[in-house]
């Protein structure tokens, strides 16, 4: 009898501890914006792992990363995200931009890389204000050591206690793209594509709902630590270059924005194929990218960054074949 009472209470205590850590833990915010399906923090973890440029955009756009699930066009198909790469000494610029149709370019981030007179690299991701309001920045920052609160535990699993959040930027020389970019065998990727002419890797998966996306990507170790969000741009000069004399806005995305069509289950509404051609396979002789006239910055306030990849198989040949988890997968209309 006595066995099965503290049985019993075991039990409700581990419910009961169980309940309050999930409504606890916290959850990733919801911007309200088309950023919701493009998670910058798994962005940047890909860039500093890819080989070369080519290869990040690559592994960007591939369906097994799970990264993409950007729909500005509401068509309901993941859009393509070019990079495009500026130069300017030991600075360098790598545009992510998405053709939301034949006429219209939309610039979804910037990837800002410098080396300074000490040759300390620094590294940073800022959310163009259209789709991640204003000062979405995301760097690199140093792992938390693991504390506990009792200095003399000697176990295996210390209690990690809560720290400030660090957004100092890092010394990121040791990336793989990194040395690429600063080494002898470094060559300029210009992206031959641009809208309706995608690589043969590229297939118009089916957007799912920003619910899905985050939930499928909750646990992942981008918001565990090895990423923070700040407020400052390291190489302003840069980044204000970029807005002056390089940033694509597209109308129609401004319109879906006013409207409020990117908030909340984008999979879930009708399709809109106004302005799309159909496929035509990759073309790589004498395409030109995309671009539009500049225009200024959104002010819609920024929140905090939310959503992470997860691996799911990769079955792309072309434009067709596949599904993914909250939908079925189809070529872009």
């Amino acid at each position: 009898m006595k066995n099965g009472i503290l049985f019993l209470t075991l039990s409700i205590s581990i419910l009961l501890n169980g309940s309050v850590f999930s409504q606890t833990a916290k959850k990733p915010d919801s911007l309200g914006l088309p950023g919701d399906n493009l998670d910058l923090y798994a962005v940047l973890d890909l860039f500093q792992k890819s080989k070369t440029i080519e290869d990040f955009e690559k592994s960007l756009n591939l369906e097994k990363t799970a990264i993409n699930n950007l729909d500005l066009n509401l068509d309901k198909k993941v859009d393509f995200i070019k990079v495009v790469t500026k130069k300017n000494g030991d600075d360098f610029t790598f545009i992510l931009q998405d053709a939301v149709s034949e006429k219209e370019t939309q610039d979804v981030a910037v990837i800002l890389v410098s080396k300074d007179k000490d040759k300390k690299v620094t590294m940073q991701i800022v959310g163009d204000p259209e789709l991640y309001g204003k000062n979405y920045i995301v760097e690199p920052k140093p792992a938390t050591p693991a504390a506990t609160a009792n200095p003399g535990y000697t176990g295996t699993d210390p209690l990690k206690a809560p720290v400030p959040v660090n957004t100092t930027t890092v010394v990121v020389e040791s990336s793989p793209v990194v040395v690429y970019m600063y080494s002898p065998a470094y060559v300029p990727y210009v992206p031959p594509y641009h809208y309706a002419y995608y690589p043969p890797y590229f297939a118009a998966v089916t957007v799912i709902a920003v619910g899905v996306y985050h939930a499928n990507h909750y646990n992942n170790y981008y918001h565990g630590g090895g990423y923070g969000n700040t407020t400052v741009v390291v190489n302003n000069n840069n980044y204000n270059n970029y807005n002056k004399n390089t940033r694509n806005t597209s109308n129609s995305v401004n319109h879906n924005n006013a409207n409020g069509n990117y908030n909340g289950n984008n999979a879930n509404r009708p399709a809109n194929t106004s302005g799309n051609t159909g496929n035509k396979p990759a073309n790589t002789a004498g395409n030109k990218p995309s671009a539009n006239p500049s225009t200024s910055p959104s002010t819609r306030p920024s929140s905090s960054p939310s959503v992470s990849p997860s691996a799911s198989p990769n079955k792309s040949s072309g434009r067709s074949g596949g599904s993914r988890s909250g939908g079925g997968r189809g070529g872009r209309k």
